[in-house]
């Protein structure tokens, strides 16, 4: 077999994987790394030089540089000057959208969207409208700023990195960013005008303003029959989803010292009162104390651990006294599960400690916005640091990798970033699945089957006008982000598009941009970028709302992706 074919048969296999879900894209893509090495495609002096790469390098940094900024609490503050909070809704909203781009231009999406979370939570209760009015916007508008310049997303460097093997010189700090500004625009008003109103919103404004649903445990103190313990919840508003018991199965009446998993809007103190059980958790934090309803972020150092750990962490000053509604379909003891990427927690305590510890944890607020003190003096040195990396990358010609390693070197030094902050803000599966990809990527390239790829979509779009064919390309690759990480889609969609350029006899930076549109395109599904999925649960989304807002979003970006390169370079 030759070995255009079995580099075609790797990366199908590996395709189908990400597809599934069923096994981790980090591990997906360290099992086609191996199967390369296994059938000669990749030696083993080449396996892991992804982890040298420089983009891969430069990722890890800038999630480190990023943090630092986002732990500051200056883009927090900033954030909350720039939106007038007497404005009209529709103001407010075309605001928080735009500020959220900017954040996104320079910072991880998800840490972006960390930050302007809650902002958008109180301009949708302001305006008398659910969060889902504002939320999808929000999600949309952190991916569209992200196109925008060299560090926006991971993918762009990858691209860039695609750039430099094959013609010799990466990208420019800016050099997508005439293109990406031009979509991120358009982009932002259709989102502030038009698409938030395509949104069904399934809760009147009275409704809108009903507490969620939250589970929690409560005890009997004394024994009860099932139809009395029913009665009394249905008179509080609480429904009973199980009932633990030790050393035996609760029979036909409930005994005293039996806990319950009760469903309900209301807190579990005002149940307990009416209907005379007794609370597991207490109500303390003093006279401050306040109860925070949180989602944990993709990267949180809580995913995999118990809910006792957010009291170990916080040092005893937060707990967690109730939980989202996953936890009513699993119908355990809370001290049994284990806290996911997605979760809504209620956690209480005081809001210094809570201000603190949010950010720190990466969860998002949803619900209430205690921003974290700025301290000036820290907050003007990070973003000095930050600045001055950036522009020795654009004035000085610094590679990123080098510039941003720099700059987190500094901070960690200066103790700018907290010890234990350094290594916890990098997302090591990302850094893990580029490293690996990347060689992956690089024998379907060497093997020929790019080579053939592109001779097939050369064939296909001969003869068409070049906004036409950058349209194609720019579909193809967002079609493709759909199922898979936007980090794989630019390993194979980048020399893939070099090669369709140069057969077609156009400018292969006009191939590469339109890639770089169509990878960070993530519009249609809840799963095509971590932060649509984050604000699904808080939201109140349906998998098909994304492609009811999302569709006229991605015609926008596509059209003008294809209009804006094929003039500028025609």
């Amino acid at each position: 077999m030759s070995s255009a074919a079995l580099s075609a048969i790797i990366l199908a296999s590996a395709l189908i994987l990400f597809v599934s879900e069923k096994v981790r894209h980090d591990l997906v893509a360290l099992i086609a790394l191996l199967a390369c090495l296994a059938v000669g495609l990749v030696t083993p002096a080449k396996a892991f030089l992804g982890f040298a790469d420089p983009a891969v390098l430069a990722v890890a940094a800038i999630l480190v540089v990023g943090r630092a900024v986002e732990l500051s609490g200056i883009a927090s503050a900033i954030a909350k000057v720039v939106i007038p909070q007497r404005a009209s809704f529709l103001f407010r909203l075309t605001a928080l959208l735009a500020v959220a781009m900017v954040l996104s231009a320079f910072m991880n999406n998800i840490a972006a969207l960390v930050i302007t979370m809650p902002i958008a939570t109180e301009i949708a209760r302001d305006g008398r409208l659910p969060p889902a009015a504002t939320l999808m916007p929000l999600a949309f508008a952190t991916i569209l700023g992200g196109m925008t310049t060299l560090i926006g997303t991971p993918a762009n460097l990858i691209l860039s990195s695609v750039r430099e093997t094959e013609l010799g010189a990466p990208f420019g700090f800016f050099s997508m960013s005439a293109v990406g500004i031009a979509v991120a625009l358009l982009g932002l008003i259709y989102l502030s005008w038009i698409g938030w109103r395509l949104l069904p919103i399934r809760e009147s404004a009275e409704r809108a303003k009903r507490p969620p649903w939250r589970v929690f445990e409560v005890a009997l103190s004394e024994n009860m029959g099932r139809t009395e313990l029913l009665d009394r919840l249905r008179a509080a508003r609480a429904r009973l989803l199980a009932c633990f018991r030790e050393g035996a199965a609760p029979s036909e009446g409930y005994l005293a010292g039996d806990r319950l998993l009760v469903l309900s809007r209301a807190n579990q103190w005002t149940v307990a009162e009416q209907t005379g059980l007794e609370t597991i958790a207490q109500r303390s934090g003093g006279s401050d104390a306040v109860t925070a309803r949180v989602a944990v972020a993709h990267g949180s150092t809580l995913i995999g651990t118990g809910y006792d750990q957010i009291r170990s962490q916080s040092e005893g000053t937060l707990e967690v006294v109730a939980v989202g509604p996953r936890v009513a379909r699993e119908k355990q003891p809370l001290v049994r599960m284990q806290i996911h990427a997605g979760d809504q927690l209620y956690i209480r305590g005081a809001q210094v400690d809570l201000a603190r510890f949010v950010p720190r944890a990466r969860l998002l607020e949803i619900d209430r916005l205690d921003p974290a003190p700025v301290a000036r003096t820290r907050a003007f040195l990070i973003l000095a640091i930050f600045g001055l990396s950036i522009a020795s990358i654009v004035s000085l010609g610094v590679s990123p990798a080098i510039a941003f390693l720099g700059a987190a070197a500094l901070l960690a030094g200066l103790r700018l970033l907290p010890a234990e902050e350094v290594y916890r803000s990098i997302d090591w599966t990302v850094v893990i699945l580029l490293a690996a990809m990347i060689p992956v990527g690089q024998s379907f390239d060497d093997s020929g089957a790019a080579a053939i790829a592109a001779h097939w979509l050369g064939d296909a779009l001969a003869g068409m006008p070049l906004a036409a064919t950058l349209a194609i390309l720019c579909t193809v690759t967002m079609l493709l982000s759909i199922f898979l990480n936007n980090v794989a889609t630019a390993v194979i969609m980048g020399p893939l598009a070099i090669d369709v350029a140069q057969l077609l006899g156009i400018s292969p930076d006009a191939a590469l941009l339109a890639v770089l549109i169509g990878a960070s395109s993530d519009f249609l599904t809840p799963i095509g970028h971590q932060n649509n999925l984050l604000v699904m649960g808080p939201g109140g989304y349906r998998f098909t709302d994304y492609a009811r807002m999302g569709a006229g979003l991605v015609v926008i970006v596509v059209a003008t992706a294809s209009i804006t390169l094929a003039l500028l370079y025609r």
